[in-house]
């Protein structure tokens, strides 16, 4: 296997630093890329964070694979870049020296602009060997996600990899143009975007789950042997999913937190002027589980508050399911 100028042996274990576009100050930048192979062929995996600068779970989800002496591969060959927008994690911003965001400038084009080249490097160095992919991601600013996985869900290779990563929820999302995982699509390789927690923060349970689901994935691709046996868990699929907006602007006391159930006429917050006057109660408008909200405690009117996903499913499996991964991550 060959990235760049970089030449990875089978049963090798390697980390390199690709030269990246330099910044205006002629300094050199490099993104860390680490590559396991091993003795035996077999699937090409690439598990990457920090495509935005300011979400940072995955960046620790991969240092923490990358430091796992257990970790094996029987065959195969995983790629591990822990932060794609090194410029970003600079400025602790979700976006590019050029305001760009580069998870909207895929494939990107050598002769392109700053996102451009720095796109099209990463998808004919790294992504054009892979098979399969994991693009590790939070919610932005001042939101939260609930652990959950994201991909074309109507392929059944996908669905398969994605019901081992083990989130309680799956989401059947549709192509973002300029995405990462729309662009590998294109190439052929299988993606799945793992979504948890929130921009600039750590947060143990979505960085847990995320080394775990990873470590499900390659097991069941045969890339991996585990110790022990795991217990299974069936994931959910959300069959559709819609924000919950604010009617108001004001100060927000919330009422309920990621992974609660939720049922129609259900109150999620209230909303009140600075003197107390209540101006909006933020009710749901069906049953369904809270998988996003919002975090900062004032809003402007219309501003999404609380991601809510529905399904055809008995919603009080779900939440069980969610209730579950949060106690065993926990324990």
């Amino acid at each position: 296997m060959k990235i760049a100028d970089y030449e990875f042996k089978p049963g090798s274990r390697t980390s390199v630093q690709l030269p990246v576009v330099s910044l205006y100050t002629n300094t050199e930048v490099n993104m860390p890329v680490h590559v396991i192979r091993a003795k035996k062929p077999g699937p090409v995996v690439l598990v990457c964070a920090a495509v935005h600068g300011d979400e940072l779970n995955g960046i620790d989800i991969v240092r923490r694979l990358i430091q796992m002496k257990s970790l094996r591969l029987s065959q195969g060959s995983l790629i591990l870049v822990p932060m794609v927008n090194v410029y970003g994690v600079l400025n602790q911003s979700r976006y590019l020296p050029d305001r760009r965001d580069l998870n909207r400038s895929f494939p990107g084009s050598a002769k392109g602009s700053f996102a451009g080249r720095v796109a099209e490097q990463f998808m004919s160095d790294i992504v054009s060997l892979c098979d399969y992919g994991i693009d590790l991601h939070t919610g932005a600013i001042h939101r939260s996600n609930l652990p959950q996985i994201r991909a074309n869900l109507d392929d059944e290779q996908t669905l398969s990899i994605a019901q081992s990563f083990g989130a309680p929820v799956l989401i059947n999302s549709e192509l973002r143009d300029g995405s990462l995982r729309q662009a590998a699509g294109d190439m052929g390789s299988r993606f799945l975007v793992y979504e948890a927690g929130q921009a600039l923060r750590f947060d143990e349970v979505s960085i847990r789950a995320g080394v775990k689901g990873v470590l499900n994935v390659l097991a069941a691709l045969g890339m991996y042997r585990r110790s022990k046996s795991r217990r299974e868990r069936t994931p959910f699929i959300a069959n559709s999913s819609a924000w919950v907006r604010s009617g108001d602007s004001g100060i927000v006391s919330h009422i309920v937190q990621l992974g609660d159930r939720v049922r129609a006429g259900d109150l999620l917050a209230v909303i009140r002027s600075p003197m107390g006057e209540v101006l909006d109660e933020v009710r749901a408008s069906r049953e369904g589980i809270v998988i996003g909200k919002q975090n900062i405690p004032l809003t402007h009117e219309g501003e999404a508050m609380y991601h809510v996903a529905f399904f055809q499913e008995n919603i009080a499996e779900v939440a069980g399911a969610v209730d579950s991964m949060a106690q065993e991550l926990t324990s």
